[in-house]
């Protein structure tokens, strides 16, 4: 048992846990600031609980102070992600959990981010008891996006595809709807609703024509990205004519100058990030991560899959497998690109979960070491 087990009570998890969950309700509205759950507990007694709130808006703790009232005097606050100590566009955490009578603060993470000063510091030196490290690695999961946008400058990136039993991604004359059953449908509507973007081909938008938003209109709407290098998007795209988040196209300088004015009036936001024939995705997502982005779910298709592996790009794949088989030699699979060699040469996926999804199975890993999110050292290191 770790030293941070042993200073932990059940109850103390109990209520980091339910902190964890409410930071994973925050994905997606709270970027670009970091997704954080916090719950006041008073005599053993939940009496207040908050997530961030869309950009702009509060901070968790504020938010579950404004709550709590009075009964925050004497509480202990759990927090996934360390109170920050400086005023950005609200006030300070620490400050505020201070003046509220707060007696405890339980952390999960620590604030990795260099003006996030030390809110510990200042909560200890107004008297307030803090421990950090309850559930750590569970909370890091939640604010992953954060973290690696702070420290790479890129966002974290999920590959998110449904395929045949077989391999395919669609039948050999291109047809895809639908492989996954409604059950896995559902789940991919939440995922996106835990993105700030989602991202798919030019060749995707052409041949499927997706709308790339949350169904229902009510939750989070993600951004829309084509990677569209000539800005070959048509202007008549339902990207254009359905709800959802904004739209932005990542093209070339070259695209022709008539197509990118085209795409602009209607509606697109262009991001050209490079001059050549072909579109650079390492600048592509580091001006998506200038523009507020720090989680993108890739949906797609085999092309732009292959190239963002070839790059080194991909953080995480998401891969729901039907009990389907469409044969046929020229079916493509869900990821093209250079491929690799030989067998050892291929990637292998670790913190792998394999699960039921109705009648389709989700196998769902990391990809590299992810030692941006361990401040440089390597998972397991």
């Amino acid at each position: 048992m770790s030293q941070a087990s042993r200073r932990f009570s059940e109850r103390d998890r109990a209520h980091m846990a339910r902190a964890i969950e409410l930071a994973h309700s925050a994905r997606g509205p709270a970027s670009p600031n970091p997704a954080v759950g916090c719950v006041l507990v008073r005599d053993g007694r939940a009496v207040a609980e908050a997530a961030t709130e869309p950009y702009g808006g509060a901070h968790a703790e504020a938010a579950a102070l404004r709550r709590a009232g009075e009964a925050a005097q004497g509480a202990t606050a759990y927090v996934s992600l360390m109170p920050c100590a400086h005023r950005g566009k609200t006030p300070p955490c620490a400050q505020a959990l201070a003046a509220a009578g707060v007696s405890r603060v339980v952390a999960a993470v620590a604030d990795p981010h260099p003006v996030s000063l030390d809110g510990a510091a200042v909560l200890r030196a107004a008297g307030v008891d803090v421990d950090v490290g309850c559930l750590e690695a569970r909370a890091l999961e939640a604010v992953a996006g954060y973290v690696k946008h702070l420290r790479t400058g890129l966002p974290l990136v999920r590959l998110k595809y449904a395929m045949t039993l077989d391999g395919k991604l669609a039948t050999r004359t291109g047809h895809s709807a639908w492989i996954s059953g409604p059950a896995a449908r559902a789940e991919v509507q939440d995922l996106r609703a835990h993105h700030d973007a989602v991202l798919v081909g030019v060749g995707t938008v052409l041949a499927d024509d997706p709308r790339l938003n949350v169904r229902d209109a009510q939750r989070w709407q993600p951004r829309r990205v084509i990677a569209d290098s000539s800005c070959r998007t048509p202007t008549r795209a339902r990207l254009f004519a359905e709800p959802g988040g904004p739209v932005v196209v990542l093209a070339t300088g070259r695209a022709l100058a008539s197509r990118r004015a085209a795409l602009r009036a209607a509606g697109a936001e262009l991001v050209c990030v490079s001059h050549g024939p072909r579109l650079d995705l390492r600048k592509a997502f580091a001006a998506l991560g200038d523009l507020g982005v720090r989680e993108v779910l890739c949906e797609g298709g085999a092309q732009l899959a292959g190239a963002l592996f070839d790059a080194g790009l991909v953080d995480e794949v998401i891969a729901y497998v039907a009990p389907k088989l469409v044969g046929g030699a020229h079916a493509p699979p869900p990821v093209a690109g250079r491929g690799v060699a030989a067998m050892s040469e291929a990637l292998d996926l670790w913190n792998v979960r394999v699960r039921r999804v109705a009648e389709d199975v989700c196998v769902r890993g990391r990809v590299g070491d992810w030692a941006w999110l361990h401040g440089g050292k390597a998972e397991g290191q």
